[in-house]
């Protein structure tokens, strides 16, 4: 239900979506692995000029596949000491740069920050995070006491979003509300 990465707004640009985070050198040349949270990891470099949690504006040279990660060139960054520094920092897109989602799609960004309802209309918390483990999305959802409650992004479990109103309505399956109950 969710679509091309995007976990993440920016604090200082929400008009910003976190796209991808640099790790380590690879290489001499300048060369950087990224973790991309596209669908497509090496998209990162379809989406125009990307900006760096510091301020700074990357642009992809290249991208091919590595272990895991994608491994990317930025333009300007030419050796292992430029490439060892980035190590770390976020990179985030322009919103516009996106496709506009599809019916019972949603970016990650939209999710976070919306607050949850049980169907009966209590609130349960706000979407603090979207993760994935390999088995599908997992909404978790921060109480205001308690342990957070972590739930399948699925049409069943998350029957109704809305984002334009900030709210999402929750049905868990009976093992997430016993999980989320504990103290």
């Amino acid at each position: 239900m969710t679509t091309d990465g995007s976990l993440y707004t920016s604090a200082d640009a929400p008009d910003r979506i976190l796209l991808a985070t640099i790790g380590a050198a690879h290489g001499v040349k300048g060369e950087v692995r990224v973790k991309s949270f596209t669908a497509d990891p090496a998209s990162i470099a379809a989406y125009g000029p990307l900006f760096g949690a510091d301020g700074r504006i990357f642009e992809v040279e290249r991208v091919r596949p590595g272990k895991g990660v994608v491994v990317a060139k930025f333009r300007g960054v030419d050796d292992r000491d430029a490439a060892e520094r980035l190590n770390g920092l976020s990179l985030f897109a322009d919103r516009a740069a996106f496709p506009a989602p599809g019916e019972d799609e949603f970016y990650h960004a939209d999710l976070i920050g919306l607050d949850a309802f049980s169907a009966a209309g209590e609130p349960l918390g706000a979407v603090v995070a979207v993760h994935n483990f390999g088995a599908g999305d997992i909404l978790e959802i921060a109480p205001r006491r308690g342990r957070p409650l972590l739930v399948p992004f699925t049409k069943e479990a998350v029957p109704d979003i809305d984002t334009a109103r900030g709210r999402l309505v929750v049905a868990p399956p009976e093992e997430s509300e016993a999980r989320g109950e504990e103290t």
